[in-house]
């Protein structure tokens, strides 16, 4: 079976962008958009911070053609906290039908994505720890954002990456 590394350099090829998801006044649902602000910090410029309002963004990165969109949020799956899932769109779905913290859920998100040309849509998914009120990660996920970090700037660095004029496009 593929480490998840591979899984990542065989299903996101090319440029891609991230959109990190979640609540960062509620501990580790705010995952998504601390991995997003980490990534950002680093130099990455195809990332977009959508916290609880996705939808605000998704048509936006469909149509500026990016191949591949890419979630980043913490999500309840029943393995152990800051453990990783990497999942299709198609098993999005099937995983998390309409259950979100956000507006929209999951599942719609991504079959929007993928209906508005030929974005396909992923879900990099972390297992909280804790969801209480609070602005600070568990031990547990910190560290599993810190590894996903230095394994998503990797990945970027050997892809094609956006035109300064698109990324600011899209982020503005």
């Amino acid at each position: 079976m593929p480490n998840l590394r591979q899984q990542l350099e065989e299903s996101i090829r090319g440029d891609f962008c991230l959109m990190g998801l979640g609540n960062v006044d509620y501990g580790d649902d705010g995952f998504g958009v601390r991995l997003a602000e980490d990534l950002l910090a680093h130099g990455m410029t195809n990332v977009v911070i959508a916290g609880t309002n996705p939808e605000q963004w998704i048509g936006r990165l469909a149509d500026q053609g990016f191949p591949h969109v890419v979630f980043l949020d913490a999500v309840e799956c029943g393995v152990l906290p800051g453990a990783v899932i990497f999942l299709s769109s198609t098993e999005v779905v099937s995983r998390f039908p309409q259950i979100s913290t956000h507006k929209i859920s999951l599942s719609t998100l991504a079959m929007w994505a993928e209906t508005r040309g030929g974005t396909r849509a992923w879900l990099l998914g972390v297992q909280p720890e804790s969801v209480k009120p609070g602005s600070h990660l568990t031990l547990s996920v910190q560290r599993t954002l810190e590894g996903l970090r230095e394994v998503l700037l990797s990945l970027w660095v050997h892809s094609a990456k956006p035109t300064p004029e698109t990324v600011l496009e899209v982020i503005a």
